[in-house]
This record gives C-alpha cells, sequence and structure tokens, in this order.
C-alpha cells in the first residue's frame, strides 16, 4: 500500500490562489485600454476554474460511499480492482490521476476505520519465517490439523496456475491451495532461473500437465504468456504440457463489460496489439475464483479425490491421536 500523498499541483484551500492559478499567458493592459478590472476578472476566473477542478466535500464523500459499496459487493479487491469497479460506476475517470485519488481514499478509509482493512489484497509483499512452537504437543497438534495428503498422487493430471501479477494471488489463493495446486506468480515476464525450476518439477512429476494463466491483456502480458510457453517446452520437451489462458480474455472482455484503459504506446510491443487493454483486477473476485476452479475441477477424478479425502481423514486422526498421547 502506498503511503498517503497530498495532491500536488493543486489550488490551495486557504483562499488563496495558488501559483497553478495564474494564467499561463499574462496581458498587460495598456494605459489608455482601462482593462485592468477586466483582466482581474480574468484572472479570478481562470482561479476559480482551476480550484474548481478540486472535489467537494460532498464529492468526496460520494467517491467514499462508493468504494466502501463496491468493497463490501466484492472482496477482496486489489486497489486497481477498486479503481475499475468505481470507474464503471461514473465516479471517477479513466485516468492514472484518478487512480491516485482512489488509492489515497482507499488508504484513508481503512486508517478511518470506515474499510475493514481484510477487504483489500496485497499479494506482492510478504515475511519470511521458519515455523517455530513453544512445545513439542503444540507442534504435533499443528501438524496434525494442517496435515493433507497429496491430492494430485492420484490423479493423471499435473496442473498449475500462473499469474502475472502478485496483486491478484492473495485472491486466488485460496482456491488453488484448497486443491492442493501450485500459484505461480511470475510478476511479468518469468525469470530464466523460475522457469527452469519449473520445467524440472513438472519433468520429475513425469504426468501430463496442464498450465492455466491469468493476465493482463495488453502487449507485454501477451508477450510474457507466450514467453513461458517457449521456456517450459524447451525445458521439459519429454512432457505433453497444454497451456491455457483463463483471464483476461477477448471474449471475457466483451461478455463481462470488463472496462479498458488506452494501451501504453511506450511499449514496445504495442505496433502488433489491437485494441485497448485489460487488466486481470478488473475481474470481479468471485467471477475469476470461479473461473480458476471450474478449470482446476475439470482435471480431477471425483472417486480418486474421494479416496484422498478419506485416507486424509484417517490418518489426520492418527495425528490427533498421536499428539493427545504425547502431552498425556
Amino acid at each position: 500500500m502506498l503511503p498517503d500523498q497530498n495532491d500536488r499541483g493543486r489550488p490551495a484551500t486557504n483562499g488563496t490562489p495558488s501559483k497553478m492559478s495564474i494564467p499561463d499567458t499574462t496581458i498587460i493592459p495598456s494605459a489608455s485600454s482601462g482593462t485592468t478590472s477586466s483582466l482581474a476578472a480574468v484572472v479570478r476566473h481562470k482561479s476559480v476554474t482551476k480550484t474548481r477542478n478540486r472535489r467537494t466535500a460532498a464529492e468526496y464523500a460520494g467517491l467514499d460511499s462508493t468504494i466502501v459499496e463496491v468493497c463490501r459487493a466484492d472482496n477482496p479487491l486489489s486497489v486497481r480492482g477498486v479503481f475499475y469497479r468505481v470507474m464503471s460506476a461514473g465516479v471517477v475517470a479513466k485516468t492514472e490521476k484518478e487512480y491516485g485519488v482512489v488509492q489515497r481514499r482507499v488508504l484513508k478509509l481503512r486508517r478511518d476505520g470506515v474499510l475493514p482493512y481484510e477487504w483489500i489484497a496485497d499479494g506482492t509483499r510478504w515475511h519470511v519465517k521458519s515455523r517455530s512452537w513453544d512445545s513439542v504437543e503444540q507442534a504435533l497438534n499443528d501438524v496434525a490439523i494442517s496435515y493433507r495428503r497429496a491430492l494430485w498422487a492420484n490423479q493423471d493430471t499435473y496442473v498449475e496456475v500462473w499469474s502475472e501479477k502478485e496483486a491478484i494471488s492473495s485472491i486466488v489463493t485460496p482456491v488453488t491451495d484448497s486443491y492442493d495446486v501450485p500459484l505461480m506468480v511470475a510478476r511479468g515476464f518469468a525469470s530464466e532461473t523460475f522457469l527452469y525450476s519449473t520445467a524440472s518439477t513438472i519433468t520429475s512429476i513425469g504426468k501430463p500437465t496442464v498450465v492455466y494463466q491469468l493476465g493482463d491483456h495488453d502487449p507485454s502480458g501477451v508477450a510474457a504468456w507466450k514467453h513461458v510457453q517457449v521456456k517450459l517446452r524447451e525445458f521439459a520437451p519429454g512432457v505433453e504440457i497444454s497451456f491455457k489462458r483463463l483471464a483476461v480474455t477477448e471474449e471475457q472482455i466483451s461478455s463481462l463489460s470488463l472496462p479498458t484503459r488506452p494501451t501504453k504506446s511506450s511499449d514496445s510491443r504495442a505496433a502488433t496489439f489491437k485494441g485497448e487493454s485489460v487488466e486481470v483486477d478488473a475481474i470481479p473476485t468471485r467471477v475469476l475464483r470461479n473461473i480458476v476452479e471450474e478449470a482446476i475441477t475439470s482435471h480431477i477424478d471425483p472417486a480418486a479425490l474421494e479416496a484422498t479425502r478419506l485416507s486424509e481423514h484417517e490418518e489426520r486422526q492418527g495425528l490427533l491421536a498421536m499428539a493427545r498421547g504425547w502431552s498425556a
């Protein structure tokens, strides 16, 4: 989460016009023209126009209300996701400047206790620490409770889900984790090391593999996904690998009426890209989770899953009995 920022380049709020309120071109009246009062009127007019660009208290209240409502209806959301939903409601314009406004209001609402912290997702930061316990009993009990059997050991396929962006990792993790599927966060173009390591895992498992991807519909997002496909096939030539983009697709842009943004002309790949860009954050949380879940479960044999769940339950009970026996 970015820290609070002041609205730079805006008029002062103490009634005194800021430097930005002075016209770019100053007209010097002639002694005989008698236009001094007219010039003053022009300056005042431009100052008022500049000042009016700042939202009123009522407008900020309306923006805050919309932010809370969209988050209540669909959470958790990344801040970018909040911006797209507020923009779709017509409360802010489709510009990076307005994204900054939403960003600051979200932070204020959270600090004021209006917007629950857990409604905003941030998968871009984490902490690293090995697990520790106060006692052997506590360790055994935690192991028993968290014990999970490898769900895909009895399945015919190995599945991975890749995300181009860290920001949505906390949104889809509840789904991938519940089905014991690895979520690979590539952060744009995946590194050679990350791709080689992943391919090595795919090779060691030795099953037909399906790799799904979540990414932005923009020149770099599409190119990054193609890069993953080329390198995984190169590093794991002996394995049958299928690739499919789950989001964002052109069909989803239309069917879900997803908000777009201008494609960055600075992107060297923009020349061959058609249409505007769409970020994966624009897809509603529930919809995105359903898309991922449906893709994963399409590869699961229900009978094999039931057998795995039954064994898991019995083995967990055994571990809990062991923990109770240790503490007795």
